[in-house]
């Protein structure tokens, strides 16, 4: 096994199952650490390759208000920092869900790289999630052509699921 740490950032439903199954590809080499919203009783019971979970609050939700998702998500970005800190990754890992941001960002201030994966779901367009992270991840993946035409930085490399 490597010494290479990764912090992964898992939503819930088709963000956490692509996200697994890049990590099942990626395999058994690398120590992971997961990060998931506090609320989110799922995807940790789906993770193959084991390592310590993280939790954080789900920024938006349907009918959140716009002050209480940007409380949110600065309390989150206070987390992130304590959490990578604490875990000291080489990377952060993510597929779409609105938590990658203030993780991502807090990576990137205290000198950590970013992956970004965009949801296969997006075919012709970013997500909310991928349109921010386009301008964070030192890397970012499209799962469709049609995306890496648009935009120069990403990486097309097929679909995850």
């Amino acid at each position: 096994m490597l010494d290479i740490k990764l912090l992964v950032v898992l939503g819930e439903g088709g963000h956490t199952a692509e996200l697994l199954n890049l990590v099942s590809l990626l395999g058994g080499k690398y120590r992971y650490h997961y990060i998931m919203p506090k609320d989110d009783n799922l995807s940790s019971k789906k993770i193959t390759i084991p390592g310590p979970v993280h939790r954080l609050y789900r920024a938006r939700e349907k009918n959140t208000k716009f002050i209480d998702a940007c409380i949110k998500t600065l309390i989150d970005g206070i987390k992130s920092f304590w959490i990578i800190l604490r875990i000291k990754p080489d990377a952060i890992l993510s597929c779409g869900p609105a938590i990658a941001v203030p993780v991502s960002i807090a990576g990137k201030i205290l000198g950590k790289r970013v992956i970004f994966v965009e949801t296969g779901s997006r075919v012709n367009y970013l997500s909310l999630t991928g349109r921010i992270m386009y301008h964070y991840a030192d890397l970012f993946f499209v799962q469709w052509p049609q995306l890496k035409k648009k935009l120069p930085r990403a990486i097309y490399a097929g679909r995850l699921i």
